[in-house]
């Protein structure tokens, strides 16, 4: 097993030789919104005004409707206290949740987060998100499956690859625009994946978005929550127990 790959990503981000292969993108802050400092970030998505997020912990897992202006928290379902959340996806009026190493995912009415039913996968569970026809899912491992939306039975997977190299504990998802924006677990990247070959076409250096003069606690509260409303050409993104989400604007690097 070769080394966790976060230094192989570090190394790009400070202008490596594959530096001008792998495009690499900055960022500016649009605006900062609170956020739940009690909730441990496994998944996120926008849709119709409102953030969705599912948090993580065994005892503390949950799902959550939330107001981006304030993150006052509208609507919630707990996971029962045996499962560690993990992330959630929306299809039609159902919203769709995995679990980390039980291999039971569940199923809720969009609308009353009211359970309808459960669903069992091989290996663990990180995130999840959609392109409009099927259901994308990360296990921690370099693939990407696949799964129809209604069966939940995968039906392709793909190997994400950064110049050549299997890439390690992908983690949260989001499509936009075609692509996968995928978190690295335990770096300040997001990775910018084509879905039809697995190839990482761009990375986001989101180092420094946090102010230095906030304490974050544990080593765990990390970078971790993309969530992108296609309308308004908006991307957010926050991170487990961050005081903050964040609205930001990417901007191509130019120079080392």
């Amino acid at each position: 097993m070769f080394v966790k790959l976060i230094s192989f990503v570090a190394g790009l981000l400070a202008g490596v030789a594959c530096y001008a292969v792998v495009p690499i993108y900055d960022f500016e802050v649009v605006h900062a919104y609170p956020h739940d400092r009690g909730a441990f970030t496994e998944g996120l998505f926008y849709l119709d005004g409102f953030l969705y997020e599912s948090t993580g912990l065994e005892g503390h897992s949950s799902i959550r409707k939330v107001r981006i202006d304030t993150g006052a928290v509208l609507q919630q379902v707990d996971i029962p206290a045996e499962y560690f959340g993990e992330g959630i996806v929306n299809w039609h009026d159902q919203l769709i949740s995995l679990t980390w190493k039980s291999q039971v995912g569940f199923v809720f009415d969009r609308a009353t987060l009211k359970k309808q039913k459960e669903f069992h996968y091989d290996g663990e569970g990180w995130a999840l998100t959609q392109d409009g026809k099927q259901l994308i899912m990360s296990d921690g491992t370099p693939n990407l499956r696949f799964l129809n939306p209604t069966t939940l039975k995968e039906t392709r997977r793909i190997t994400v690859t950064l110049e050549g190299r299997p890439l390690n504990d992908v983690n949260e998802l989001e499509w936009v625009k075609g692509e996968i924006y995928a978190n690295v677990w335990h770096t300040n990247s997001i990775v910018r994946i084509d879905p039809r070959s697995g190839n990482v076409v761009g990375i986001i250096n989101l180092a420094g978005i946090l102010a230095p003069t906030i304490r974050l606690e544990g080593p765990d509260a990390v970078l971790n929550g993309i969530a992108y409303d296609a309308k308004g050409d908006r991307l957010f993104v926050t991170g487990k127990n961050w005081p903050t989400l964040f609205e930001i604007r990417l901007r191509p690097r130019i120079g080392p």
